[in-house]
């Protein structure tokens, strides 16, 4: 039964069935055949998945992600990161990588991180030269650094699935989002060196501190805002559901008052949009979590450490033997349906081989956004190529590169835990 209902899952989701259509079908099937299982009981389910404090967190971060996007910072964002870097070799390219970090620390959000950059530096850099699947790629591959830095939409609805602290994960996310960062632009590097990319080996312009101090103080109340989200949970002085309230606030304030680009009856499209945005999720969520309770009701947790465990009893190949199921799963499902169907999988998981909490939940992650740019679903991509106007075929050959510098990085989560456990255990204890 179990793998029978794993299987219509996956089979609905390949052949189009929207995610929390397929999981709801999969739900009800399952309940009615299983004698004793009545229907009523996995509406109830549904309810009590969503009576989550830690949820709270979700329509707040996804309105301030709504407000950060309408309030230009994005462009301040592009601008600063052109002053900073632009004058490197791909200089554009290495202020996309940039401005896809800071702006994450804002966002929270891979989507909304790749369309906001995209839209600003995609018609830029196909000016100068770059090849269009070549910025598409990239920029999808940044956009994903928007689930990793904290605040991470993603994280929150881990966190609320698996039972793990919001704020130990948004923290768990600062030292891997830098290093795809990092990563990514040291990949952009040596893209440079190849004969096929001269436009990468161009320098524009000269560093000029001048410039510099001016487009800081033009952005810099973009850059504290992932400084008071971060800084208030390190200190203490709010928990991650009341830095969701702080950053709606903090975004009205400066998108109001400071760049003036909210206007009062902007506020409407921006509720509506949050409202929808935030409906979808959660009744993702509440189908996710009436589901996984009947897998485990099924004793699906049990089958699937069993098998684990048949595998390797080793912490490290046992996360690499999850990580290879999440990227391969996510390369052809919806990658956000992977993590809500193996959360629970994952956590019962890590506690049975001692494996840190926070490193599983990055390692969920770095999947799940892998997955959001692995071909042939790549959710990322399609928006990027579509800002980009190019052919899904022409992104999809330049991506594997910066998915590799991504897969790096994974690995470097999997064999040293303290990437991703360090910084919250050592401030949360």
């Amino acid at each position: 039964m179990i793998w029978f209902l794993f299987a219509l899952m996956l089979a609905t989701m390949l052949i189009g069935i929207p995610i929390l259509l397929s999981i709801a079908l999969v739900g009800y099937v399952g309940i009615a055949a299983v004698p004793g299982l009545v229907a009523p009981l996995y509406a109830q389910k549904m309810f009590a998945q969503l009576d989550s404090f830690t949820l709270l967190a979700l329509p707040y971060f996804i309105l301030a992600g709504s407000l950060m996007s309408a309030s230009g910072m994005s462009q301040q964002l592009v601008d600063f990161s052109r002053v900073l870097v632009g004058h490197w070799r791909a200089g554009l390219a290495h202020a996309s990588v940039v401005a896809s970090m800071v702006f994450a620390g804002i966002s929270g959000s891979s989507t909304a991180d790749a369309s906001a950059i995209a839209a600003i530096v995609i018609p830029t850099m196909k000016r100068s030269g770059y090849k269009a699947g070549f910025a598409a790629a990239l920029i999808a591959c940044g956009g994903t650094i928007g689930a990793i830095i904290p605040p991470s939409m993603v994280m929150v609805v881990y966190g609320a699935i698996a039972q793990v602290s919001i704020g130990g994960l948004f923290l768990a996310g600062i030292v891997p989002g830098i290093l795809v960062g990092l990563f990514l632009m040291a990949t952009v590097k040596l893209y440079s060196y190849h004969p096929d990319y001269p436009e990468l080996r161009v320098v524009h312009g000269q560093f000029e501190l001048r410039a510099l101090g001016r487009a800081t103080v033009e952005v810099w109340p973009a850059l504290l805002a992932p400084v008071i989200i971060v800084g208030g949970i390190l200190s203490g002085v709010f928990t991650a559901t009341e830095a969701g309230v702080v950053a709606c606030l903090y975004a009205f304030v400066i998108g109001t008052f400071v760049y003036r680009k909210i206007k009062l009856r902007d506020m409407v499209g921006i509720f509506v949009e949050s409202a929808i945005t935030t409906t979808m999720v959660s009744a993702i969520i509440a189908v996710a979590g009436a589901s996984g309770w009947l897998m485990a009701y099924l004793q699906f947790n049990e089958v699937a450490v069993a098998f684990v465990t048949s595998v390797s009893n080793n912490p490290t190949i046992v996360l690499l033997v999850m990580a290879v199921v999440m990227v391969v799963l996510g390369t052809f499902v919806d990658s956000l349906a992977v993590l809500l169907v193996f959360a629970p999988v994952a956590i019962q998981i890590s506690k049975t081989h001692g494996i840190d909490p926070f490193q599983m939940g990055l390692v969920m992650v770095m999947c799940n956004q892998i997955g959001a740019v692995s071909p042939p679903t790549a959710p990322l991509l399609f928006v990027t190529t579509s800002i980009a106007q190019t052919t899904f075929s022409e992104t999809n050959r330049h991506v594997w590169w910066f998915m590799l510098a991504e897969t790096l990085v994974l690995l470097l989560i999997v064999f040293v835990p303290g990437l991703a456990s360090w910084i919250p255990h050592h401030f949360l204890g």
